[in-house]
């Protein structure tokens, strides 16, 4: 999503079980005429949102996106997936935006992470 060079580059920390991650996969058009302002005031809608736990997002070389968000509960996830503002980025999305995309919604039953000095960290389950 946006980058934040002040911000140290870190992905998501593992949560206390369960929870949700929706997996966005786009391959973009050429036209990408407001794209980056909508994202970033997504970016911060999103951040309000209770239930919202972060995002980790990546680009290839190639042009393949991925970006992955995290939610501490269905209640949350619904309630991005049906907030207006998002929803209307959405349809922008397909007309404008994206060649294709693919969205995978899933409950995390296990996670794990890992950091230098500190060494792994695992969430019951």
């Amino acid at each position: 999503m946006s980058s934040h060079s002040e911000a140290p580059v870190t992905p998501v920390e593992a949560y206390e079980l369960p929870y949700y991650v929706a997996v966005f996969t786009t391959v973009r058009t050429q036209n990408q005429n407001d794209y980056s302002e909508t994202n970033a005031c997504l970016e911060d809608l999103v951040k309000d949102l209770p239930g919202y736990l972060g995002m980790d997002h990546g680009q290839t070389p190639g042009g393949l996106g991925i970006t992955v968000s995290y939610f501490r509960d269905a209640d949350a996830l619904t309630e991005w997936r049906t907030n207006a503002e998002h929803h209307s980025a959405q349809k922008r999305g397909r007309a404008e935006w994206y060649q294709c995309y693919t969205l995978h919604v899933a409950k995390v039953e296990r996670s794990r992470g890992f950091r230098a000095g500190v060494g792994p960290s695992e969430s019951a389950g």
